[in-house]
This record gives structure tokens, C-alpha cells and sequence, in this order.
């Protein structure tokens, strides 16, 4: 998941930042509006976490603008305004969702996950393909009930190409949803992963979660049950 983090308070982003890059999470960073907006429209994004109060241009701008430019992504709102007037505003500027300050990073990653998970059709942490199973909320996989064991990379791109379900994905977009800028995309790293994901869904070779589309990508193949 590539995330942006929108807040002008060096600290709080800071933490922010630490708490969400420690599961592999692709971390951008902005501490005003004007890089907010440059960032979140420039390049990808998964969703993003945006204070109100930020110099240059406000969040609830920010957010607006987005919107009118077409990006879909996720929105939670982080906010030291209780007043409710200023909730229903970002709300209806486009946001998601709304975190009040003070808060505790363990909401905030709660409700980044139930986001993500709405985003992509799932009204509970547990999605089932098949005999495979995919908690978001644990970060878990099991298939037939038994565990299986995945990296962090390994999860991340699984999660990413389970949230697309029947779509292809390329090799760079994955890449730019997973890994920081100075990744090395020219490097096999991406199929070696795909390869050990293939090898622990499907140790027998009869399910074939994952299809290689030539010259386009990969595509998670199997349906919700």
C-alpha cells in the first residue's frame, strides 16, 4: 500500500510515518497543502491521512481539489477542531472518514484498514478466495485452515493484487504501490516474490491463484466465496 501522510506537526507526522512504514506500508510525507496537493496528484496513491489545519492551502482545499481532479483515493481526515460543523465540511469537501485529536495511532490504523477494505468491496477483515484466506485487519493467510507463513513484501503484494481481484496489474504499478522511489525496478525481485507467493498458496499446482499475463502482468485469479 502506498500511503501519503498530510500534517505540518513534525512530530505527530513523524510518528505517523514510523508507526505505518513498520509493516512495509510505502510512506509519502507532506507538512503543507501545496506539497500535499503536488504529491497526491502526482503520483500514486492508495489513500491519505490529512490534517485540516495546514499552511499554504487548508486540507479541506486540498481534499476539494482533489476531488474535482478525479482521485478516488481514500481520505481520512485528522482534525484538532471537535466543533462538528468543521467534520461535516471535510466530509463533504470529499473525505472518508475523520480522526479527532488527540488520538491513538491504534484508531488511525484501524481506520485506514477499514477504509482500504470498503475501498475494495469487503464489508468484514476476512476475505475467503477459495480455500485462501485473508484477514486484512491481522495481517494473516491461511489456506484450508491451516496457516501460511508470508514476509512482509510477500503479504503487501498479495494484498495489493487481491484488492484488484481480476485485474492486471503491471510490474511498475505494483512496484510504485510497494516500494519507496529508489527501488531498483529493474531488478526480477517483483517475480521472485510473485514466484514464492504462488509456491505457498498453491503448493500442489492445482489452484493457480495468480496468472502471469504476458507483457502486461499479473492478475489474482480467484473468486470470492
Amino acid at each position: 500500500m502506498r500511503l501519503l501522510i498530510v500534517e505540518d506537526e513534525d512530530v505527530l507526522r513523524a510518528q505517523l510515518v514510523e508507526h505505518f512504514a513498520v509493516n512495509g506500508t510505502v510512506v509519502e510525507e507532506a507538512a503543507d497543502g501545496r506539497d500535499a496537493l503536488y504529491l497526491g496528484s502526482e503520483f500514486p496513491c492508495d489513500l491519505a491521512i490529512v490534517d485540516l489545519g495546514l499552511p499554504e492551502i487548508s486540507g479541506i482545499d486540498v481534499i476539494r481539489q482533489w476531488r474535482q481532479a478525479g482521485h478516488e483515493f481514500p481520505i481520512l481526515i485528522l482534525t484538532a477542531r471537535s466543533n462538528w460543523q468543521d467534520k461535516v465540511e471535510g466530509l463533504e469537501a470529499g473525505a472518508d472518514d475523520y480522526v479527532t485529536k488527540p488520538f491513538h495511532l491504534e484508531e488511525v490504523q484501524a481506520r485506514v484498514t477499514a477504509l482500504m477494505r470498503r475501498a475494495a468491496g469487503h464489508a468484514s477483515s476476512q476475505v475467503q478466495y477459495g480455500p485462501i484466506n485473508i484477514d486484512t485487519g491481522a495481517r494473516t493467510v491461511s489456506r484450508e485452515g491451516e496457516a501460511v507463513e508470508l514476509t512482509t513484501y510477500e503479504y503487501n503484494t498479495l494484498a495489493y493484487l487481491v484488492h484488484h481481484a481480476g485485474k492486471v496489474i503491471s510490474k511498475t504499478e505494483l512496484t510504485e504501490h510497494l516500494y519507496d522511489q529508489d527501488y531498483d525496478r529493474d531488478s526480477n525481485v517483483l517475480e521472485v516474490f510473485v514466484g514464492r507467493l504462488r509456491k505457498k498458496l498453491d503448493p500442489g499446482g492445482d489452484l493457480k491463484p495468480i496468472a502471469t499475463i504476458r507483457g502486461a502482468g499479473y492478475r489474482f485469479d480467484l473468486e470470492r466465496t
